[in-house]
C-alpha cells in the first residue's frame, strides 16, 4: 500500500516494492541508512512483542544491544528450571539433573540467595521426578530451533527483511492417540483459574507451533503447559539481638511477675528448611499439566499479526523513530528494565553502571539458557 507526505517522505512510497531494499530507495528517503543485509534478518517473536509493547525498549535491547546486568530473580530462576527439565526430559536421571543444578550455584555456601535459590530448585525438581516417574508421551525433540519467512497473508509472498525464528522447549508424541505437541514448560506462583484462562492468549508459543508444522513438516495438534510452582515457603530468618531485647522488654513489661521466659528466635537451620521444601513439593497440586488444541483459524490471525508488526518496525527503522510506550513502564507491578535510561536520557554513566552488552535473541544461542 502506498505511503505519502503524512510519513514525511515527500512522495507516495510503496513499501512492499522496496522493502529491504535501500539501494533503490526512492528519492526523499534519507540515505544515511545501514546497508541492506545479505538476506532476511532472523527475529524472534519476543523481540517483536517488545517493539509492540514499547518501541523505546526494544531499541535499547536490539539495536544499542543493552541488557541489564542485574537480571531479575524470577526470571533467572525460570531459566535455570528450563536448563534442569531440558537435562530430565532427555535423561531422565535424576542424579544428573542435581549434580548440574549443584554447578549452577558454586558459591552457594557464601551466598544466601544462591543458597536459597539452590534448595528451591533441587526440590522442586526431586518433586517433578516423583510427580511424572512416567510419561505418556515421547520426546520427538528438545530445545528445538526454527527459522521461517514472515508471509504477506494478502500476496502469500516472504519479507525480504525478516525471518521468524524460534526455539521450543519439546516437541512430543502422545502414546495413546499419536499426535504432536509442544511442550512449554513454565514456572509460576499461583496456578489458578485466571492463569489457565490466560494461556490461550499466549501468542508466542501458537505461532511457533505453527512455525515447527511448516518448516518441520509435523502437524502440531496443541500446546501441552508443564507447569511448575515456586512455593512461597521462606526460610525463617529469626531475629537480631536488638530486636530480641525490644520484644523481650515488652513481654516484661506485661508480665505480671516481672520474669519472662523468651529466647531469642535464631535462624532456621538450612537442613530443616530444605525438609520444608521437599514436604511441600511432594503434594500433587504442586505441579500441573494443561492441553491447549490450536486452532488453524488462530494460525492466521497470529500470521497476519506479524506481517503488520515487521512493516510497522521497517518504517520505525527507516525513520529512526523508537517512541516510549509509558503505559509500559510498569507493567507487571514493577518497573522496566530501560526505566532508568528513559528518566535519565540515556546517560552513559547509567549505561556503564547498569548495563552490559549482548546480542539479541540470546535465547537462540547455543547453551543460552546455562
Amino acid at each position: 500500500m502506498p505511503h505519502n507526505d503524512e510519513y514525511g517522505y515527500g512522495q507516495a512510497v510503496n513499501l512492499d516494492q522496496w522493502e529491504g531494499d535501500y539501494a533503490s530507495a526512492p528519492a526523499g528517503i534519507d540515505p544515511e541508512r545501514p546497508a541492506a543485509p545479505a538476506g532476511p534478518q532472523e527475529i524472534t517473536y519476543s523481540a517483536l512483542a517488545q517493539f509492540r509493547n514499547c518501541r523505546r525498549a526494544f531499541e535499547l535491547r536490539n539495536i544499542q544491544q543493552l541488557v541489564p546486568v542485574q537480571k531479575e530473580e524470577s526470571h533467572a530462576f525460570g531459566t535455570l528450571i528450563h536448563g534442569a527439565l531440558e537435562l530430565w526430559h532427555r535423561d531422565r536421571e535424576l542424579e544428573s539433573v542435581l549434580a548440574w543444578i549443584d554447578a549452577q550455584f558454586p558459591n552457594r555456601i557464601a551466598d544466601a540467595d544462591q543458597k536459597r535459590n539452590w534448595h528451591f530448585a533441587r526440590a522442586m525438581m526431586c518433586g517433578y521426578a516423583m510427580c511424572y516417574p512416567q510419561e505418556d508421551f515421547d520426546i520427538v525433540a528438545l530445545e528445538q530451533q526454527f527459522s521461517g519467512p514472515i508471509v504477506n497473508p494478502d500476496t502469500g509472498a516472504a519479507s525480504r527483511s525478516f525471518a521468524l525464528a524460534g526455539k521450543v522447549d519439546a516437541i512430543v508424541r502422545t502414546r495413546e492417540t499419536g499426535e504432536y505437541f509442544v511442550l512449554e514448560h513454565k514456572t509460576a506462583s499461583v496456578i489458578d483459574g485466571n492463569y489457565l484462562d490466560k494461556l490461550w492468549m499466549d501468542f508466542q508459543i501458537t505461532i511457533y507451533a505453527h512455525y515447527v508444522e511448516q518448516t518441520m513438516g509435523i502437524p502440531i495438534a496443541g500446546i501441552l503447559y508443564n507447569i511448575l510452582v515456586k512455593t512461597k515457603i521462606k526460610q525463617a530468618e529469626g531475629e537480631t539481638e536488638e530486636e530480641f531485647e525490644i520484644r523481650r522488654a515488652d513481654l516484661l513489661a506485661k508480665s505480671k511477675t516481672g520474669k519472662t521466659t523468651a529466647k531469642r528466635q535464631l535462624p532456621e537451620p538450612y537442613p530443616e528448611f530444605a525438609g520444608r521444601l521437599a514436604e511441600k513439593y511432594r503434594e500433587p497440586h504442586m505441579f500441573h499439566r494443561e492441553t491447549l488444541y490450536l486452532s488453524r483459524d488462530r494460525f492466521n490471525i497470529l500470521r497476519a499479526e506479524l506481517w503488520e508488526l515487521t512493516k510497522s518496525l521497517l518504517e520505525a527503522r527507516r525513520r529512526g523513530m523508537y517512541y516510549q510506550n509509558t503505559s509500559q513502564c510498569f507493567a507487571w507491578n514493577r518497573p522496566c528494565a530501560y526505566l532508568p535510561l528513559c528518566k535519565g536520557g540515556a546517560n552513559p554513566v547509567l549505561i556503564e553502571n547498569l548495563y552490559q552488552k549482548a546480542e539479541p535473541n540470546q535465547e537462540l544461542c547455543a547453551n543460552s539458557l546455562f
